[in-house]
């Protein structure tokens, strides 16, 4: 019972930011489709305990909104941004598309990208060895003016390295407070 109504108020929470963030949107992005599920947790209560999202809640966004699981190729200059002010996609997408350029990083290099946000994120950005950019401004990975990547609310995502190929994303929810219960978390 009480995971179910964890569900719900996670799905109303979604809706409630789908609502704000399409009532001060200004462009459309669009990507392509992706085969993988958010894992999202509650993480003020069950900090380590994750809960996959139901079947027919896997995929809350049409499939044309995620990021390709395929590693990204475009050649950018490192530490250059590419994103977008705004953007339409949920921020479970936004979660998701955050952890499909982690893990095209990964396979790409043989291991996740370590370090703070700002590390990360200029890594992902191009400053690896290869020039790879895999942040993309049609994936509403968007990155504030310190250089860190920020979720759909404009709060850092914090980033928890929990091997060299798994890596755990915290966003911080539509109360922008980092581990309380509308926390978004995926692997």
């Amino acid at each position: 019972m009480r995971r179910a109504l964890l569900v719900w108020l996670l799905v109303l929470g979604g809706i409630v930011g789908l609502i704000f963030l399409k009532a001060s949107r200004t462009t459309d992005t669009v990507s392509a489709p992706t085969t993988d599920t958010a894992v999202i947790s509650n993480a003020a209560a069950r900090p380590r305990a994750t809960t996959a999202l139901p079947a027919n809640l896997s995929n809350p966004v049409p499939p044309e909104k995620v990021l390709p699981s395929a590693v990204t190729t475009t050649i950018a200059k490192a530490g250059q941004p590419n994103t977008p002010e705004v953007t339409d996609l949920t921020p479970l997408t936004i979660l998701e598309n955050a952890r499909t350029a982690i893990r095209n990083y990964g396979q790409r290099f043989g291991g996740n990208p370590v370090g703070n946000n700002a590390e990360i994120t200029r890594a992902l950005m191009g400053g690896n060895p290869g020039q790879i950019q895999f942040i993309s401004a049609d994936a509403g990975l968007r990155v504030n003016g310190e250089g860190e990547l920020i979720d759909a609310w404009g709060v850092p995502f914090f980033f928890h390295q929990l091997s060299g190929e798994q890596t755990e994303i915290h966003s911080a929810g539509p109360d922008k407070i980092m581990w309380t219960e509308d926390d978004l978390v995926t692997h």
